[in-house]
């Protein structure tokens, strides 16, 4: 079975991923990270420099390229990811792939997201939490299509890293 971990940025996505992936004894892949060694740069750099859609693109490609090729993989993709293009419908047509999409409250993403979004591209730019809350619940309404197209959907927002890998593999297993 391959694992797909979908959601908003600062769902958690990657830190439950390298616990369940741990847990169940599948390779971990952070789709961020291996764009950035792919492309040696940051996602930060790779926006700035050759832009958003470069990005969409070739994060698509390579999501579709693990996919095909991997077996017994957990990938935890970026925030906007199962967003663009096919890819959502791509993730949910793979033959033995389950998409999990981490669900978290607006005020939980602004807490968790306030203090690292220079690290963020998308929210560099954002100065308060108040303008911050209100991006995150625009992005949310216009991405909860895809999102909700998940095979699962857990709520993320409250319980440790392994409580909800635990939460996880209750589901699958």
């Amino acid at each position: 079975m391959k694992i797909v971990l979908i959601g908003y940025m600062g769902s958690g996505k990657s830190a439950v991923g390298i616990d369940l992936a741990v847990t169940l004894g599948y390779k971990f892949i952070d789709l961020d990270r291996h764009i950035e060694l792919l492309e040696e740069a940051s996602i930060s750099e790779i926006f700035k420099e050759k832009g958003e859609i470069y990005f969409r693109k070739m994060e698509n490609r390579i999501l579709k390229e693990l996919l095909s090729s991997e077996t017994k993989v957990l990938i935890s993709t970026g925030g906007g990811t199962s967003c663009y293009g096919d890819t959502m419908s791509f993730i949910t047509n793979q033959k033995d792939t389950v998409a999990i999409y981490l669900k978290v409250s607006v005020a939980v993403l602004v807490d968790r997201l306030f203090a690292e979004r220079s690290k963020r591209p998308l929210i560099a730019h954002i100065s308060d939490k108040t303008d911050l809350n209100d991006f995150i619940r625009k992005h949310l309404f216009e991405r909860s299509f895809y999102y909700n197209q998940a095979t699962f959907n857990i709520d993320a927002e409250n319980g440790s890293v392994k409580k909800i890998a635990e939460k996880i593999i209750s589901i699958l297993f």
